[in-house]
């Protein structure tokens, strides 16, 4: 299972999983993400439902990752663009687990750095800097990874003849 303990001892793929170096990581964690997490899940936790509770707020299950955890498979997950099935493989979770897990920490990191806006309603084509910049913010550059098929002919001697005739 990938925890903070384990990843953060191998600096070189905590860069590359999440973008962030390990002091990073716990200054932002330490200064941003702690001092707000309590205030924010008691604000989740007692908002009013149309329902009336059955039990206190904050009864039933807890979460089996804590915090910091929670926020490192939330920058994986945007760093990575790993899919839930990923997530759930490496957090030793289940896939509903990992999306409601980050439904509900992602408003809060949100709040404290600028992570990308899901899209899901928007079938327009992004056209000035502006609205590109209103859902990616601290956007820089667009990377075009598409894969091409190169044609190569089947039979064995034509494609070593087409090789030669290349050199």
């Amino acid at each position: 299972m990938l925890s903070y303990e384990k990843l953060s001892k191998k600096p070189l793929l905590f860069k590359s999983f999440t973008g962030l170096t390990v002091q990073e990581f716990d200054s932002l964690f330490n200064k941003k993400i702690a001092k707000r997490y309590d205030k924010y899940e008691i604000q989740r936790l007692s908002c009013k439902r149309k329902s009336v509770r059955e039990r206190k707020a904050g009864a039933g299950r807890r979460f089996k990752l804590d915090v910091k955890d929670r926020f490192l498979m939330l920058l994986i997950y945007y760093r990575l663009y790993i899919t839930y099935t990923l997530a759930c493989f490496l957090f030793d979770l289940d896939q509903s687990n990992i999306c409601r897990d980050i439904q509900k920490i992602e408003k809060m990191i949100r709040q404290c750095i600028p992570i990308p806006q899901k899209i899901y309603d928007i079938t327009k084509r992004l056209k000035t800097l502006e609205e590109v910049e209103r859902y990616f913010p601290g956007f820089l550059a667009f990377i075009d990874s598409t894969e091409q098929q190169i044609p190569r002919p089947i039979n064995k001697r034509k494609r070593k003849a087409l090789l030669f005739r290349q050199e």
